[in-house]
Order: structure tokens, then sequence, then C-alpha cells
């Protein structure tokens, strides 16, 4: 079969597309035709050595995609029967075992779910890891009652996601984009109001707006970017404020001053998807779909590229899209 290998951790230029031998269900496990999967960042940083994982190597990355079971290993079957349609939850595939960027992945059982009904497959491909995280980001402090939460980096894929499942949980939404289009795409799915974080007035206008609610300052932050931006958003929390760090895509915080989050006991805490084990995961994901069928929502796709363009997808990726960009393997 064919299959994206990456040759070594030293960036997305070792990957190569090539012939590798076929995948087999062992104990335990189903061996997927994969129809589309998804990129992640996670997926360069694992490339680039910034994520905590040995592969062997050649290794095949993609840690999300959808596909048809066409063996299954002995054992419990999990439900599950050959020709069904699942996708991936989460677990070790794509990180230290071999991953969707090829035609064929063997797969723990319990790594598959089944789509979700009146979903796409293009919808299901990109889904779990963005809204699992999404999740995480806005419970790992426990209950939150309606509050207001800020959202950067809110036209990618967690962004996307957060943005759909705040709005959900009754939460008055902020969401951060350079982008005037995507802005008006992120308030038509479930954002009250969507500012430009390249405008140096966007926290006055975001205190204008917030002026005469009961919460007038951000209650908790999903941050997705890092950077110089994390500073001026720690400046929009109110007393015992949160912030949910799930990337870092402009790099480290420069000058970051503890002293910021003294008076207000401003709390900050890493997400990590990896941390939910099995049980918790497949909990989490029925409370997402929920959640959702309640909202009417579904994923957003930006991009689907044919399975050889892979670095122009990573490409695209960088960008920074609006929803999930895709490969199509076996596409149908």
């Amino acid at each position: 079969m064919r299959a994206w290998l990456l040759d070594g951790i030293a960036g997305l230029h070792k990957l190569r597309l090539a012939e590798t031998p076929e995948p087999t269900a062992q104990v335990g496990e189903a061996v997927v035709q994969v129809l589309y999967a998804a990129l992640n960042p996670a997926d360069r940083y694992l490339a680039e050595g910034l994520y905590p994982a040995k592969p062997a190597m050649p290794h095949i990355l993609g840690r999300d995609g959808i596909g048809i079971i066409t063996a299954l290993g002995p054992g419990d079957s999990g439900g599950l029967a050959i020709g069904a349609t699942a996708l991936l939850l989460r677990g070790e595939t794509g990180i230290n075992r071999p991953g969707m960027f090829a035609q064929r992945c063997a797969v723990p059982v319990e790594s598959l779910v089944k789509k979700p009904a009146g979903w796409s497959d293009q919808e299901a491909a990109g889904a779990t890891l963005v809204y699992l995280t999404a999740y995480q980001a806005l419970t790992q402090w426990g209950k939150l009652e309606p509050s207001v939460v800020l959202i950067t980096g809110a036209s990618g894929g967690v962004g996307v996601a957060t943005t759909q499942l705040a709005s959900a949980m009754g939460h008055c939404v902020i969401a951060l984009s350079r982008s005037e289009p995507k802005r008006r795409q992120l308030q038509a799915i479930g954002a009250n109001l969507a500012l430009d974080p390249g405008d140096g007035q966007w926290k006055k206008q975001l205190k204008e707006f917030l002026a005469g609610r009961s919460h007038n300052r951000v209650d908790l932050a999903v941050d997705n970017i890092g950077g110089e931006l994390f500073t001026q958003v720690l400046d929009t929390l109110g007393q015992w404020g949160k912030i949910s760090v799930v990337g870092r895509l402009a790099g480290p915080v420069p000058q970051f001053n503890t002293a910021t989050l003294f008076f207000r006991r401003v709390r900050i805490g890493g997400v990590a998807v990896g941390a939910y084990n099995n049980a918790e995961s497949r909990a989490a994901w029925r409370t997402v779909t929920q959640l959702l069928k309640k909202k009417h929502a579904k994923p957003l796709v930006d991009s689907v590229f044919p399975f050889e363009r892979l670095p122009d997808a990573f490409a695209k990726l960088q960008q920074g899209p609006m929803g999930k960009v895709l490969l199509a393997v076996e596409g149908r």
C-alpha cells in the first residue's frame, strides 16, 4: 500500500510518499481502509521533535480520520463489523504507532467510534481530536456556569470547535480572528462577538460590549496562539479568571510578568487531550455530539487535498484555515 513515511524527527520535509507493507489486525485491532485523514498542528510538532513521542522510523503521521473496516483481529470487536464506517477517536495512532496518512491503518478497536448520524465522511474525519480538545479546554476547571469565554485563533480547528461547544453550553462567546470573512463566519456559528486581535482597539471594543452585563470581564480564555497576544488576553480576565492553553502557534510569550496573575487570582492550565483515558474520551465524545445536535451544528471543513498533495495540505494548515484541512486518501 502507499503511505506518507516520515524518515526522521527533523521536520515535514522528511515526508515521502512510498510503498510500505500492508497492516494486519492483531488481537483487539481492526484494519481500516482510510477514506479521509485530517491534519493537526500536533503532526507538525511531532515531525519537528516538539511532541512527547518516540515512534519507530519510518513513521506514519495522522491521528484523525475515517474509513471502512476491512478486517478484525481476534477478541472483542467492540460492536464493530467488517464493512462498517468508523472514525478514529484518540489513542496512540499517528503518535507512537502508524497513523492515518496511509491507504490502510491498523487501529485498536477501542479507538474507533461510529460516525454520528447526519454527518458526512468529510465532516466526521477531522472532528474527534479538535472537539475533545475544545471540550477539555472548556471543562477542565470544573462546572462553568454561563460565562464570558474568549477564544484566540478561533477560526482554526480547535477554535471553531470551541466556539460551537461554548455557544451550545450557553456561554457568551468572544472570538478572535484577523480575517473579516472568518469573523463573520464565526458569528454565524455561535460567537456573540468577533474581534480582530491585530486592531489595537480590540480590548476597548470588548470592554464596551461587556459593559452593563453581569459578567463584564472574561471568565475563561481558550488560547490557541500564545506569543504577544497572550499577555493582552490576560488583561481581559476578571477575578478568578482562567486560561486554558491549547497551542502556541505564535511561539513563546515574550517578557511574561507573573505579577499579572496575583491580584485577580488568575489561573493558567495546559490542555492535553491525551490525558483522557478511553472511557473518558468516549464519555466526552458522547457529550460533544449531544451538544452539537442541540445546536444543529456540524464540523467545518476548510479544504480537501488529494492524497499525493500532503505537503500542500500542511502549507494550507500553516496559513490558517477556517475549520479542518483533510487529505482524501480513498475518498468517496
